[in-house]
């Protein structure tokens, strides 16, 4: 991972952040800037052909700061359907930039795995706040503050929706496949002659 980062956060622990958030991730590829936003409060970016990140922070932000996310399982009716807002409550910019990266790299492992990559905005919030919840003791909590079970937000299987994204060579592994699957000496010249 070539990773820059022009804000006042320390970079090395950025970066081990990073890396061990995506230990079983591939991240090789991956460039990644860390900078200052000219007004909002944090976003991030992800361009999928070049594996590019940009996270960026707001210079004012306070902290502990809450993060409001689209978690929340869809609900309807017979005329519309809505999400609940589920936030949680992080303590440090370190966590924050966190977040928006494991947000955007979730981007980048669905185009990696070849998968559709239009409206996944919840399953990528649900990835960075599994890692937030897991590695930090961040609290899921719905708009009154009010604690969230992890079965109300954590009922995808993530993980396995971008597994294809971990195979160091796609085109090899599905040669491999078809030639099994087709019995023995599929792919071999038959010589007449």
């Amino acid at each position: 991972m070539d990773f820059r980062n022009s804000t006042q956060l320390d970079g090395d622990r950025l970066e081990r952040m990073f890396l061990n958030a995506l230990e079983r991730w591939p991240h090789d590829r991956l460039r990644v800037f860390v900078r200052y936003s000219r007004g909002a409060e944090y976003s991030g970016t992800c361009f999928y052909r070049d594996g590019r990140i940009y996270v960026n922070l707001g210079p004012k932000n306070r902290y502990p700061f809450r993060i409001e996310t689209c978690i929340a399982r869809a609900r309807s009716n017979t005329t519309c359907w809505w999400r609940e807002s589920y936030g949680i409550e992080v303590g440090s910019p370190y966590e924050l930039v966190l977040f928006v990266f494991l947000h955007e790299v979730y981007h980048w492992l669905v185009r990696l795995a070849r998968r559709n990559v239009r409206q996944k905005e919840s399953r990528c919030d649900r990835f960075a706040v599994r890692r937030l919840v897991e590695r930090y003791g961040a609290v899921v909590t719905d708009r009154r503050g009010r604690p969230v079970d992890r079965q109300e937000w954590d009922f995808q299987d993530l993980d396995g929706f971008v597994a294809a994204a971990r195979r160091p060579d796609r085109r090899r592994s599905a040669v491999r496949r078809r030639s099994v699957k087709n019995g023995p000496g599929w792919g071999r010249q038959l010589m007449l002659f």
